[in-house]
């Protein structure tokens, strides 16, 4: 819980500061609407939910003995409790950081949307580069992945023309990992369902990248996206406008 605490603090800092320093809303971070579309975020966490448990089901079913099951449902109760109320914190901080200011302040300035796409990413990636993974197997191994996720991420953030898609992805994700599966290795030790003993990241890599590409088709039918040429446009003036005064 405690490592927890100085994203709720950042939240609460962004929250309290951005209408003093930059003139902004936070509505305004999350979206050029000036209001919070929850449907978006709990439809987003939902699908991710299933794929991931879809992907751990099959990591469970053709390598079982990579992982030890955890039978002690109290201590699981209580875990997703406080994942529920702490998580959704982490991953709205993240989100309205990257996601939401940077990108749009990035967009402001280039009229385009890849760079801030890419930027984002990497420095969402770089800001896990003290993770224990990294440590573990090395910085050009991990850092892919969380750059990745920074793409999965934005991508959806741009397609959906706000940040509660991600924010849904990104807290469903933190949550299913702080339940359901723990390794020795893991930036997230807590007493989950499963402990996976051997890390291939590799592996990990490959199994994000068709989650991702599963997840962006399905929030497009889901939420009747018209194409992916928005990610190639440029960022109109007026579009800035509304979402940076």
């Amino acid at each position: 819980i405690m490592m927890l605490f100085p994203f709720i603090a950042g939240l609460a800092a962004f929250i309290l500061l951005i209408k003093p320093l930059n003139n902004r809303t936070f509505n305004n971070t999350i979206n050029g609407t000036g209001s919070i579309r929850w449907t978006r975020f709990f439809i987003s966490a939902f699908i991710w939910l299933i794929l991931s448990a879809l992907y751990l089901f099959l990591y469970l079913k053709f390598d079982p003995s990579n992982f030890t099951f955890n039978n002690k449902t109290y201590s699981i109760f209580i875990l997703i409790l406080i994942s529920v109320l702490f998580i959704p914190f982490q991953a709205a901080f993240e989100e309205v950081l990257f996601r939401g200011y940077l990108m749009q302040g990035f967009a402001a300035v280039l009229r385009n949307r890849w760079f801030p796409l890419l930027m984002t990413s990497i420095m969402f990636g770089l800001m896990h580069a003290f993770n224990p993974e990294v440590k573990a197997y090395g910085f050009m191994t991990m850092m892919p992945q969380y750059i990745l996720f920074g793409l999965i991420f934005g991508v959806i953030t741009l397609l959906d023309d706000g940040i509660e898609a991600a924010m849904g992805a990104h807290t469903a994700n933190n949550i299913f990992l702080c339940v359901m599966v723990t390794n020795p290795s893991s930036a997230l030790q807590t007493p989950a369902l499963y402990e996976q003993h051997n890390i291939h990241p590799w592996t990990e890599f490959t199994g994000l990248l068709f989650t991702g590409i599963a997840f962006v088709l399905i929030l497009k039918i889901v939420f009747k996206w018209d194409d992916f040429s928005l990610l190639f446009n440029e960022v109109k003036a007026e579009k800035v406008v509304n979402q940076i005064p």
